[in-house]
C-alpha cells in the first residue's frame, strides 16, 4: 500500500491517492509527511456520463479528483486524503494519455501550433466527505515545429510520452515543443502545490 515505513505509533496525517512519480516528488520536496495508496477507480466509466452531458474539461478533472480521494479515504478514515487529476482541453475536445509513440505523434500533431489548456484538480477527503476542492488552469502554446523535430522528440522521450495527458513533460525535452506558457508551473506538472499547502495550513495539517 505504501512505500513508506511507518514508525511505531506514528501515522502520517496525509494519504496521497496517486502513484504518479511527479506528484509524489512534489509532495516530498515540499516536506509533507504522507503515505501512498493509489485509488482504484474506473476513470473512463466516470467520464462517460459527464462527457455525454457536455461537461467541461475542468469539471471532469475535479470529478475524477474527488472520486479518487473518496475511494482511497475509505481505507484511511482518520487521515486526510489527497486526490488529483489533470485533463487537457483543446477547443471542445479533451485528450487522454496517448497510447504508444503513434498515439503521441497523432496527439502532438493536433496540438502543434495551437494553444491548449491543462486543468489540474485537487480534492481533499476525510472519510466519506470532500472537505475541499480546487482546480487550477494553465494555458500552453505549442510552436509550429517540423515533422523532423517531432520524430527526434519522440525518439528521445520514448515511453515517457504515455505518462502524461499531453504526451510531454515540461521539466524535460518536452519544453522544446513550446513557444509560450501561461500559468503556474505546479499546475502544469499536475498538482497545484501552493493552493494545496495553503489549505493544509488552514486545516492545521502543516504548520502555519
Amino acid at each position: 500500500m505504501s512505500d513508506l515505513i511507518l514508525m511505531a505509533g506514528h501515522r502520517p496525517p496525509l494519504v496521497l491517492a496517486s502513484k504518479s512519480a511527479t506528484r509524489v516528488g512534489l509532495m516530498r520536496n515540499a516536506g509533507l509527511d504522507f503515505i501512498i495508496d493509489p485509488a482504484n477507480v474506473d476513470e473512463r466509466g466516470l467520464e462517460a456520463p459527464l462527457e455525454a452531458r457536455g461537461a467541461d474539461a475542468d469539471e471532469i478533472a475535479l470529478a475524477l479528483a474527488e472520486a479518487k480521494a473518496l475511494e482511497t479515504a475509505r481505507r484511511h478514515p482518520d487521515a486526510l486524503t489527497v486526490g488529483a487529476d489533470q485533463t487537457l482541453g483543446l477547443d471542445h475536445h479533451r485528450f487522454h494519455k496517448p497510447e504508444g509513440l503513434s498515439g503521441a505523434r497523432a496527439q502532438l500533431s493536433q496540438l502543434r501550433g495551437r494553444r491548449h489548456a491543462l486543468h489540474s484538480a485537487i480534492a481533499l477527503a476525510r472519510g466519506a466527505d470532500i472537505v475541499w476542492r480546487h482546480v487550477s488552469t494553465a494555458h500552453l502554446t505549442m510552436r509550429d515545429f517540423s515533422d523532423a523535430f517531432l520524430d527526434r522528440y519522440l525518439a528521445v522521450a520514448g515511453d515517457r510520452v504515455g505518462t502524461s495527458v499531453g504526451g510531454y513533460q515540461l521539466e524535460g525535452p518536452g519544453l522544446q515543443l513550446f513557444e509560450r506558457v501561461e500559468g503556474d508551473y505546479f499546475t502544469i506538472l499536475g498538482l497545484p502545490m501552493l493552493p494545496l499547502l495553503g489549505k493544509l495550513r488552514d486545516l492545521g495539517v502543516v504548520p502555519a
